[in-house]
């Protein structure tokens, strides 16, 4: 998707028509026009600049950031009081493998999360007056700076933004080691400055459909992997989980291509453009990393070297006891 541009920072529906999605070389020959454009243009560039842009543009109260820290915690404490009680529980009187017992807990806290968000965001999208997703140069209609931010979309920045804090923590200290864990650290830090700041430069309503077309493949990965774990219960193999798993993973592996490759959002001629445009760039090339391993998993699958549906990410048991043993070794040592 890409929206049209406002020449001065404000937006008007007057005269605005929706553009057909380009492809990938229009795309950057466009972005490289711009930003040569911007870069010969600007006189003043620099960190002073920056600092009267975002003294100038950017509003987040202090209630606000609380209740942000206050959320992340919550949402801490929720996944711990749900793995305790609901999900291991649940996962040991259903006999799943022991091993798969500790890991999942987090692909079912993830799948009740997403759903949950994404869902919201479906009713923000389709359900209410917003027509974002069906005209998406609307997003930057009647834009102003300070303007306030409506309350469902406002509820739907903290839901978002508090979890991806918790995803931060999380990641570290909860989840699975996996082989891209510090690629998934980094991923959220930047999700939460793009969360954050645009929040706070009143680019809410792209964000509701960037996370609208995000959250969709969360939603699959995380349903995929719990019917993995659940196929084989009390030993015995369940055909049910095995065919939702592969029917998860063939719409998973088609709709993160379709909504985080080719669904591009590209506004030109905003405040903090190219502080935005690089953040998304960095979440493109991110995505298109972790669509290396889709595909790396497709081909295991065609070539008969995977037999069933398995996450490629996660450390064979040989490595991961490896990788366990040399960091008692080195905390010993420390």
């Amino acid at each position: 998707m890409d929206t049209n541009h406002m020449d001065d920072g404000s937006s008007s529906s007057d005269g605005l028509e929706i553009e057909i999605m380009p492809g990938y070389i229009e795309l950057i020959t466009r972005a490289y026009s711009v930003i040569f454009s911007a870069f010969r243009d600007c006189k003043d560039c620099g960190l002073d600049l920056s600092r009267k842009t975002l003294l100038d543009h950017a509003y987040i109260t202090w209630i606000e950031i609380f209740m942000f820290f206050m959320s992340a915690v919550m949402w801490t404490k929720v996944r711990k009081g749900l793995t305790v009680y609901i999900f291991e529980p649940f996962g040991q009187w259903c006999c799943i493998p022991s091993k798969d017992v500790s890991k999942m807990p987090e692909s079912a806290w993830k799948l009740v999360f997403y759903t949950m968000s994404w869902s919201y965001s479906t009713y923000l999208l389709f359900f209410t007056s917003y027509s974002f997703f069906q005209n998406p140069p609307s997003v930057f209609y009647d834009w102003k700076s300070g303007m306030s931010v409506p309350t469902d979309i406002a509820i739907a920045y903290l839901i978002q933004g508090s979890f991806y804090g918790h995803s931060i923590y999380a990641t570290v200290y909860m989840d699975a080691w996996r082989k891209d864990s510090l690629v998934m650290v980094v991923h959220h830090i930047i999700t939460l400055a793009l969360i954050t700041f645009s929040y706070a430069f009143r680019y809410h309503n792209i964000g509701i459909l960037v996370l609208f077309l995000h959250d969709i493949n969360d939603i699959q990965l995380e349903f995929t992997k719990v019917n993995v774990y659940f196929k084989i219960r009390g030993g015995k193999e369940y055909f049910i989980n095995d065919v939702l798993s592969n029917m998860g993973a063939i719409s998973f592996s088609i709709t993160w291509f379709w909504f985080r490759l080719y669904c591009i959002q590209s506004v030109p001629n905003i405040p903090f453009y190219f502080f935005f445009n690089t953040l998304l760039l960095a979440l493109l090339l991110m995505n298109i990393y972790w669509f290396l391993f889709i595909v790396l998993f497709v081909a295991k699958v065609l070539t008969g070297q995977m037999k069933e549906v398995n996450d490629v990410r996660e450390y064979e048991e040989a490595q991961l006891k490896e990788r366990t043993d040399t960091n008692d070794q080195m905390s010993n040592e420390g």
